[in-house]
């Protein structure tokens, strides 16, 4: 389970690895044993690696403070019972409930929850900047000694001679060295706003960089709740205000939540039970992710490091219009790439609500001592708006239907969504002799759900500024993007547990699933699991060192459906042209043959406990594979498709869990509680379609991709690499000095998938005190940084001032370098400018060495890339592979402190509980690999992960709460 940074942002939950190729891999949540829908409505932008926003998980509606308990189940047989959505895992939560009187006495408890925290920007996480070069690419463009680098086209201050300027269209830091006694003019000497206005200024870094943009975030959370019951009856209301302020400005997400369960017994057989559960969410200001228009791009790929942000938010401030630091020139004030990050934030804002009902009524009639029958129907809706805007004056950028580039817009999408479920559960309860007992269960399940959505925008931006609206369109409206969708699964569904002298046990399930997305001659799909247990410790000799001893073993089968709208082709309808309607097929061809997925799974495991529970572990091994997945391939265009879903496909994972658990000390009030956990799993594709060898799941920026290909791991990252020298192990350099890169993409340069994860959890308790700590460990897996792509390019990080002080010498000694990817190293020498990359020369190079001409395949580099040149280290001499990161990482998770009022010093008073916590998430991050961010940090949940672009910093977070009990 990962989060990624963002505000409100998506969290991916997956649970023993991928297992469909291009469907949803998500973990199913399921409260009370109702399914929740957990879709996020995230805009395509982010998976093409463009522009775009995270709304989140709908899952995130589900409120902390209503959990009783939350179980994981992970194994197929475990879930079977839950249909097709259950393959990747259910996360079980269980709701808090009221409590029935415990005699004549009515039972009635009031609980307040308060909790308030701060979160500080983890500057590990952000970039560590150079300061002693400022804007533009110096001499590599123009410009002699002393003055390199500064323009020399523009009069100023008007006093008809032409002035030294600063290049502000060049979003990059390789230029000029930072001198004080050098003055010229900035881009704050533009404007008639700015106390510079018409002034040269002296040639220093920024006083004030892009952390000083960040406010500290800031949490509320308030809760109460009133729960009990009396004889008959149970009840539980709570009530939840969340309130978050996220470190970007203007950002704010505020949450209110209404939680009702109740239960009556109607006879003393009969109890009627509902839960009701309504969230409201709004939302302004979340933060871009992707590459376009995200301000984060710009702080981390391009960017100057001489802006003064204080000074940014001076003249947003006392103007309100976007004065950027990056206008085309002074006589041309429009900004070029970038605009006024405060101008942003409070103008090209969005916003976003969500309203939703999750709720069921239950009937639980207790037939006889054997039989008892269950039947509940519950729902699951919610209706969302979300509203995107560019403001006239901003800068270019994609936006709205077809995402063309304006530079103002308005944009809505409209999405509503509603799932029901009918359930009837008969179940059986009986010993059937001394030593065999037997439950079993028969039951069905009806589900219907839908999907209204529209997705509409302006047309070449706004008419009239600051009026949002879709009819304040400069053009025509494009054809908004539409989507309506029903869905209806009917289940019907068997198990039973057979116990024997409470050692042996066997239980199985089987669930037969008629689904509408599939063709109806093919449209049922059945699934069996099996699985036994042995408690050995329970036909032992008693003894003291052995508490439980269990092994386990299972066997299933989860089939699932296809997507809604593969099966029959329909046309598209296209924007009008001349009055005239048009319409065309779509790109995929769908398929009246499809046969429904199906997953089959083997787990075994052991536990044991020893010394009354002080001591004890869990294992489990298990392989699971999916086959017949439906997924889209690659046909020829002359078909008129470029692709078509097919049944293709089998992929594989398997692993080992272990979970080690322990008291090293328990003495007195002490107490000392250990839990390590350690995951590994490998997943692999097995095969795809026909002889089909890879099949791309996204194309990013950066000339990376996201691919499935056989024989390797779901989720491989594929782009240019190094060449390597097969007799000497290393780097092949050309005759320029530079990198030879491979000539094609498809190099597998990293995947995504961890090789383990581990977590440490440790819990020290004494008297009314306890502390607890957790260490988060992900080993390997790869991320892709289009950030260093760039801002290694641009000069923007401490790691490239080495290369611009080659244009200006300063010792005369040779000095080693280590490369950014930590393998290699530079080596330079500054009284003759220019660097030895580390390497030997490709085969064929050819050199005239005191006049003779000489072949230097595979011989040591000698020659000097270029000094002072943007190229050295950025995306255009190197391949894709030198911004490929270990996304390892050792974290301190959590660490909380809590003291509890005693009993007996609130017994006087009206208080049943009183406690006090401070609790710290993300306090540390001890070990990673990845250079200025976290390797956490992504664009959203999903498939495509492994590729970072203008991510946000992480936040150390410090709450205090405090618990009130009446």
């Amino acid at each position: 389970m990962k989060a990624n940074g963002n505000l409100g942002g998506s969290t991916n939950v997956i649970i023993r690895g991928s297992s469909s190729l291009t469907g949803n891999n998500q973990a199913l949540f399921v409260i009370d044993g109702v399914p929740v829908n957990n879709d996020n409505t995230n805009n395509a932008g982010q998976i093409s690696g463009r522009a775009g926003y995270d709304y989140g998980n709908a899952a995130s509606d589900i409120d902390p403070n209503d959990i009783e308990s939350m179980n994981v189940l992970k194994g197929a047989a475990a879930t079977a019972l839950y249909g097709s959505r259950a393959a990747n895992g259910v996360i079980m939560i269980t709701t808090k409930k009221g409590k029935k009187a415990d005699g004549a006495k009515k039972n009635l408890g009031v609980s307040i929850n308060s909790n308030v925290t701060v979160g500080f920007v983890d500057k590990s996480t952000f970039p560590k900047y150079q300061n002693q070069y400022g804007a533009g690419y110096g001499t590599y463009f123009y410009g002699d000694p002393p003055m390199a680098g500064f323009e020399y086209l523009y009069d100023v201050n008007g006093d008809g001679q032409t002035d030294y300027t600063v290049p502000t269209y060049e979003d990059a830091s390789y230029g000029q060295k930072f001198d004080p006694s050098i003055s010229v003019y900035q881009w704050d000497s533009y404007y008639p706003a700015s106390p510079n206005y018409k002034k040269a200024t002296p040639w220093v870094a920024g006083a004030n960089g892009p952390v000083t943009f960040f406010d500290n975030s800031v949490s509320l959370t308030n809760n109460v709740e009133i729960a009990g019951g009396g004889d008959k009856s149970t009840f539980r209301l709570g009530y939840t205000s969340n309130d978050d302020k996220g470190i970007m400005p203007n950002s704010h997400i505020n949450k209110n939540a209404v939680t009702f369960n109740g239960s009556y017994d109607i006879l003393k057989n009969l109890t009627v039970s509902a839960y009701a559960n309504y969230i409201k969410t709004n939302g302004k200001g979340r933060n871009s992710t992707g590459y376009s228009d995200n301000i984060l791009s710009g702080f981390r790929q391009w960017m100057e490091v001489n802006v003064d942000y204080k000074m940014q938010k001076d003249l947003y401030d006392l103007t309100g219009e976007n004065i950027t630091w990056n206008p085309n020139n002074p006589n041309d004030l429009r900004p070029a790439y970038w605009d006024n990050p405060y101008f942003l934030r409070f103008n090209n804002y969005e916003t976003d609500t969500r309203s939703r009902f999750i709720g069921y009524s239950q009937a639980d009639w207790k037939i006889n001592n054997y039989f008892s029958l269950m039947g509940r129907y519950a729902i699951d809706t919610y209706s969302e708006l979300q509203e995107e805007r560019k403001a006239i004056g901003s800068s270019s950028g994609e936006f709205g239907v077809q995402r063309p580039d304006v530079t103002s817009g308005y944009s809505r999408f409209n999405k509503s969504f509603t799932e029901s479920n009918l359930d009837f559960l008969l179940k059986f309860n009986k010993n059937l002799t001394e030593d065999l007992n037997l439950s079993a269960l028969v039951g069905s399940n009806v589900r219907r759900s839908g999907v209204d959505q529209i997705y509409l925008s302006t047309n070449g931006g706004l008419i009239v500024p600051g009026q949002y609206s879709i009819g304040n369109s400069a053009n025509s409206l494009l054809n908004p993007e539409e989507l309506k969708t029903q869905v209806g699964v009917n289940g019907v569904f068997a198990g039973f547990s057979l116990g024997y002298k409470n050692f042996l046990f066997l239980d199985g399930t089987a669930r037969r699933d008629q689904s509408s997305t599939l063709p109806a001659s093919n449209n049922a799909y059945f699934y069996p699991s099996v699985s036994g247990s042995f408690i050995f410790s329970n036909v032992m000799a008693k003894n003291n060192w052995l508490n439980l001893g269990k092994v386990r073993l299972g066997y299933a089968k989860v089939g699932n459906s296809a997507p809604w709208g593969s099966i029959k082709d329909t046309y598209t309808q296209n924007t009008s042209f001349g009055g005239t309607a048009l319409f065309s097929v779509p790109s995929t061809k769908n398929n009246t043959d499809l046969k429904p997925e199906s997953t089959t799974s083997i787990e075994g495991g052991l536990e044991m406990k020893f010394f009354q529970g002080l001591l004890g572990f869990d294992v489990s091994l298990y392989k699971k594979n999916t086959v017949d997945q439906i997924i889209p391939v690659a046909v020829s265009t002359a078909t008129g498709y470029s692709s078509k879903y097919v049944n293709a496909g089998e992929m594989q994972n398997k692993g080992i869990e272990l979970m080690l658990f322990g008291t090293p000390v328990k003495s007195g009030d002490f107490q000392w509680d250990v839990t390590l956990n350690w995951a590994k799993n490998i997943n692999e594709v097995v095969s795809l379609e026909g002889g089909l060898q890879n099949l791309q799941i996204a194309s990013l920026q950066g000339g990376i991709t996201i691919n499935a290909r056989v024989g390797e791991p779901y989720g491989t990252i594929q782009g240019t690499d190094y060449v390597i020298d097969e007799a000497t192990g290393k780097r092949e350099v050309l005759a320029n000095g530079f990198y030879k890169i491979s000539g094609t993409s498809d190099k597998i340069i990293g995947n995504v998938n961890p090789d383990w994860n581990g977590g440490l959890n440790d819990k020290f308790s004494y008297k009314n005190w306890s502390f607890s700590f957790l260490i988060d460990w992900q080993q390997g897996g790869s991320v892709f940084s289009l950030d260093q792509y760039y801002g290694l390019a641009t000069g923007l990080y401490a790691e490239t001032v080495y290369n611009n002080d080659l244009g200006n010498p300063v010792r005369n000694d040779v000095i080693m370098i280590k490369n950014p990817d930590g393998t290699s190293t530079y080596t330079y020498d500054p009284t003759s400018g220019g660097v030895i990359i580390d390497g030997v020369y490709a085969p064929g190079t050819t050199l005239k060495i005191n006049g003779v001409v000489t072949d230097m395949g595979g011989k040591q580099n000698i020659t000097r890339a270029p000094g002072n040149d943007y190229r050295l280290q950025g995306y255009s001499k190197n391949p894709a592979s030198a911004f490929v990161y270990a996304a390892s990482y050792i974290k301190l998770r959590e660490a909380v402190i809590t003291y509890s009022i005693p009993k007996t010093t609130l017994a006087k008073s009206f208080f049943s509980g009183v406690s006090f916590s401070l609790v710290g998430s993300n306090l540390w991050i001890l070990a990673k690999s990845l250079p200025h961010a976290d390797p956490e940090a992504s664009q959203s949940s999903g498939n495509v992960q492994g590729w970072q672009s203008g991510v946000m910093p992480t936040t150390r977070n410090v709450g205090f709460s405090v618990n009130l009990q009446f």
